[in-house]
């Protein structure tokens, strides 16, 4: 059996040496299709099909996390994505006229990839790290993605002297089969009843119990209201972050690389700093001072005058986007019922993620009028009244929910103690065994009063700057 400390090592060796070959893929493939096409329209048709199928993919992946269970799943993604890379990678070598069609078609096919191995790794971290543990687990996972940042593409700059782009992809290829490799030791759990196949329409009905379970969830649906607030004022930043670096700051492409290696650096610092906050804050406050950073980077990014100023404030606002998110990524799954977790961030992460595009659409359409740097502000001034109102009803709406579910928890152990004092064994121990049996059914139908930015997605190469915000 697999120790406690080595479960949670391979699981973020594998979640890890996922997201840097990630890096790998994103720092290669627009590389290989702007040198093959010279068109920068080729870049925005390839990131729409990157975004789309993801979007679709999240229910479905979500309902295949909650009947798998999440290891299972996020070694077969990976070993999909593996095999698919290393299919493209030869295409690419034997028949280079076909790069950008390939690599186009690869980008869907990786989106919707991604999608079941982001699902699987929110199902298995309850599974790894429970009560105090829970916390510190959810921000190793959130600062990993933002260390790939630094690690992916210095990996990639150096590999690519050696290997060259092509060759690259076999490379990450490679990393996201030993990325599934690092989960064979973890237990396969498949949630009881869920382990099985259904019918299609057995597949609808657990789509829409878990939009029913988030919009019935009331502290879970505000959050996701929330995340869907900060992600489309950080898009709108990603989306015109190339155009305000070499435009307005007339700064050289390097520049890029500098960014993400310094939000790498600062990903590994707060591996170091969080527990610390974690000890002196509840994960409540901590959730108040990351969107308090967030909105003070973000009016500075608007508000910036030069590269140094907008630098700065770009590491800022993603180190405080992180901390944003340990609360985000702790009390969510603290208040979804686990044989369900996968069905409700689903249907979560569509709104979550519905903000991406929606910034890259204000920034075609409205850019023009006031600017990137002056739309950034105006969005700001919004988020800070919207947040001054809906955070502490968020914070507060969770408290209630693990107050409720705490009360419910103690009911259902006060029979036990009272059957502790039979003097029979058979009169203790039939109870204990049906308020077991019980305890889930309950949860799952008893009603909740109270009715998922990471912030960071996985975050990708030196590109990526231009696409993700919270998770």
């Amino acid at each position: 059996m697999v120790r406690p400390r080595t479960r949670r090592t391979l699981f973020a060796g594998g979640v890890l040496t996922g997201l840097m070959a990630q890096q790998l893929v994103l720092f290669a493939v627009p590389l290989i299709l702007f040198q093959d096409t010279k068109e920068v329209s080729t870049l925005g048709i390839a990131y729409a099909l990157e975004w789309l199928p993801n979007l679709v993919a999240f229910p479905l992946a979500g309902l295949l996390a909650d009947r798998d269970g999440g290891v299972r799943l996020f070694r077969r993604a990976n070993l999909a994505r593996a095999g698919a890379l290393g299919l493209v990678a030869v295409l690419c070598l034997v028949t280079p006229s076909w790069s950008t069609a390939v690599l186009m078609a690869n980008g869907a096919l990786l989106s919707i990839l991604m999608a079941p191995v982001h699902m699987a790794v929110e199902k298995v971290v309850p599974q790894v790290a429970e009560g105090e543990d829970l916390a510190r687990t959810q921000s190793v996972v959130q600062n990993m993605e933002l260390l790939s940042m630094a690690l992916g593409p210095g990996l990639a700059m150096v590999s690519v002297l050696v290997l060259g782009k092509v060759w690259l992809l076999v490379l990450a290829a490679a990393m996201f089969a030993l990325a599934g490799a690092c989960w064979l030791p973890l237990p396969h759990r498949a949630e009881k009843g869920e382990a099985s196949g259904g019918s299609a329409r057995e597949a609808v009905f657990e789509l829409r119990l878990g939009w029913r379970l988030l919009t019935g969830n009331r502290p879970v649906l505000l959050l996701a209201c929330f995340n869907f607030s900060i992600n489309l004022v950080v898009s709108t930043v990603l989306a015109a972050n190339a155009a305000v670096i070499t435009g307005v700051f007339k700064a050289p492409d390097s520049s890029f690389a500098l960014l993400n290696m310094c939000v790498g650096v600062m990903g590994l610092v707060n591996l170091l700093i969080t527990p610390l906050l974690l000890r002196r804050f509840e994960v409540g406050m901590l959730g108040v001072i990351g969107f308090t950073v967030v909105c003070g980077a973000l009016l500075l990014l608007g508000l910036a005058s030069s590269f140094a100023v907008y630098a700065v404030a770009f590491v800022v606002m993603l180190v405080g986007d992180a901390y944003f998110n340990v609360f985000n990524r702790t009390q969510r799954v603290k208040v979804i019922p686990r044989e369900h977790l996968g069905k409700v961030m689903g249907s979560f992460f569509i709104i979550n993620d519905l903000s991406f595009p929606i910034g890259g659409i204000l920034i075609a359409t409205v850019v023009g009028t006031a600017g990137p740097q002056g739309l950034v502000v105006v969005l700001t001034v919004l988020l800070v009244v919207f947040g001054a109102v809906f955070l502490p009803l968020t914070i507060r709406g969770f408290e209630r929910a693990l107050a409720e579910i705490r009360g419910r928890e103690g009911a259902v152990s006060e029979p036990h103690e009272q059957a502790g004092s039979e003097p029979r064994e058979e009169a203790r121990s039939e109870p204990r065994g049906e308020a077991r049996e019980e305890r889930p059914e309950r949860i799952r139908q008893e009603p909740r009063t109270e009715t998922r930015t990471d912030i960071l997605e996985p975050q990708e190469s030196l590109e990526s700057l231009t696409e993700r915000g919270s998770s």
